[in-house]
């Protein structure tokens, strides 16, 4: 038996939060792909490398103001 092999989508909102999602499904409304896909352990890696001021974007907005 062939073993099924999940892709998955990098998306990310307008708050710049990132987050993984079934590459077979749609994407939800407010979210958006960033052109990466691939194993969910190489979305993850590719999160994990961008993303890391955890803060949304109002807030990081509003302290540099």
């Amino acid at each position: 038996m062939q073993q099924h092999s999940q892709q998955w989508l990098v998306v990310v909102n307008d708050e710049e939060q990132y987050s993984v999602w079934a590459a077979d499904r749609d994407i939800p409304q407010g979210w958006r792909a960033v052109g990466v896909s691939g194993p969910k352990g190489d979305c993850l890696d590719h999160i994990e490398r961008t993303w890391t001021d955890m803060r949304p974007l109002s807030l990081r907005s509003a302290t540099a103001a």
